[in-house]
């Protein structure tokens, strides 16, 4: 063989290796977003349930006499700004704005829940109904599985996110347009857990 052949063989040798080099570090990128959107997806799915207990909720708080009318109307209009916007398209992940107006949107509703539970502290009837005992347990369940949703989606954009930041992934991930996932961050005042038992 002429070193000319040589030379050519070396050099597709290279462009294989560099190919199938970027192809492996795509491929690892592209696996690993999947299941941030599946941890997103779960988080939604919590998010929509807890939603969608809230109707029946404020429905047996509202039958009780000289409920405050006030604290059932901040729960009703939280509510509506989660249910106009309940879901952020996976894509917007990577946006700070629209995660933290998605984060305190779901905040506002936390915590229009949590005064209705202390309203509730004063009116016995309420606490004895068999109705709200059996909300309350789901709310409790819904409220502990969106906790355990946001850790495992904040582990996943974590995994997601050092991945592309490392070189050389962080080359590729600039050439796709790959961007970081947004996290999600302690709400205000959670070193102090909402209490919603009424024992």
């Amino acid at each position: 063989m002429k070193k000319g052949h040589y030379i050519l063989l070396a050099v597709i040798l290279v462009i294989i290796i560099a190919v199938s080099w970027f192809v492996g570090k795509y491929n690892l990128i592209q696996k690993q977003k999947p299941l941030v959107e599946e941890a997103w997806a779960q988080v939604e799915n919590v998010y929509q349930s807890r939603l969608d207990l809230i109707p029946n909720l404020v429905a047996t708080v509202k039958g009780a006499a000289n409920f405050e009318k006030e604290t059932l109307i901040g729960v009703t209009e939280a509510r509506s700004k989660v249910a106009g916007n309940p879901t952020l398209d996976p894509d917007m992940l990577g946006d700070p704005d629209a995660f933290a107006q998605f984060q305190a949107n779901q905040a506002g509703l936390s915590g229009a829940l949590s005064r209705l539970m202390v309203v509730v502290e004063s009116y016995p009837d309420i606490k004895a109904n068999q109705n709200f005992l059996q909300l309350q347990a789901q709310l409790e369940g819904v409220e502990n599985r969106i906790r355990t949703e946001r850790m495992r989606y904040n582990e996943e954009a974590r995994n997601f996110n050092q991945l592309i930041i490392v070189f050389p992934n962080n080359m590729i991930a600039n050439m796709i347009g790959a961007r970081s996932f947004q996290y999600f961050a302690a709400e205000e005042g959670a070193q102090k857990a909402p209490e919603i038992s009424f024992e």
